[in-house]
């Protein structure tokens, strides 16, 4: 057995030989998604210093009720050793461009992986269904709102305004990744783990405009990258703009954009 926060249970069957992640449950209920129309202008003037533009907030809007109903969420972020059963184990073939030269990185075993496509992550959620005889995927872009937010819809999992010592975004100026779960306060108000900061996440949903959406310019990544995988979070290497809850991002093809992920399993 391997050491680690992460890990719940690691199955004794050797032919199994999976890693079970812990799970927490999310109660169903109607939500509350997104940010009014005519807050956009606050948000943008909190976040000035960060020249945060207008269109890229006004993707949040218009808040909007979604009915989200009882599902379970991993605590922690998948980690790199928790993939690399994951390779061991399956045809994959990305191997995380994080992991220099294609070597394991060891003194990161309990760090969350990133730097793999969208594919992989969905690939892995149904590996582990597979393995688990359990039906695990990616979050939906709603239900990873509320499990961040919780029901008071947080500007930040841990309340409205920003903590520098609670997430690993640039702010706390450690430029790497850390252990997953290494930041208590940060947590959700479910108590879910590096909801802000550490990597970004990926989600099931690819961008899509909300219902009832008037926005004024044409999503500039959609532009770029046409359909694309939503991303929430923010990471070690963003400002605390990213780490808001509601914010809707993209994986950007530049290594600063460090992407993950976590995952959800239906009741």
């Amino acid at each position: 057995r391997i050491a680690s926060g992460n890990l719940l249970a690691l199955y004794d069957d050797p032919r199994i030989n999976v890693y079970l992640p812990e799970m927490i449950e999310i109660p169903g209920a109607i939500v509350k998604i997104g940010l009014p129309v005519e807050k956009v202008d606050d948000v943008v003037k909190k976040y000035s210093d960060l020249k945060v533009s207008y269109n890229w907030i006004e993707k949040e809007t218009p808040a909007h009720f979604v009915h989200i109903k009882k599902f379970r969420i991993s605590k922690y972020l998948v980690t790199n050793i928790e993939y690399l059963e994951y390779l061991k184990t399956s045809d994959e073939l990305e191997i995380p461009s994080s992991w220099h030269f294609g070597s394991f990185p060891h003194e990161r075993s309990n760090h969350p992986v990133y730097s793999i496509s969208a594919e992989s992550a969905s690939r892995y959620t149904q590996w582990l269904s597979k393995k688990t005889k359990s039906k695990f995927r990616l979050p939906t872009e709603p239900e990873w709102e509320y499990a961040a937010a919780g029901p008071f819809g947080f500007e930040f999992p841990w309340g409205n305004e920003f903590q520098r010592d609670f997430a690993n975004t640039l702010e706390a100026g450690l430029l790497c990744t850390t252990p997953v779960g290494v930041f208590p306060e940060g947590k959700s108000p479910f108590g879910v783990y590096d909801m802000a900061g550490n990597v970004e996440e990926f989600v099931l949903d690819g961008f899509y405009d909300y219902p009832k959406s008037k926005l004024s310019e044409p999503d500039d990544l959609s532009l770029q990258l046409g359909f694309y995988r939503v991303c929430r979070g923010g990471s070690f290497t963003r400002y605390r703009d990213l780490a808001r809850t509601k914010r809707r991002h993209g994986p950007f093809p530049k290594d600063i954009y460090v992407t993950g992920f976590r995952v959800a399993q239906e009741i």
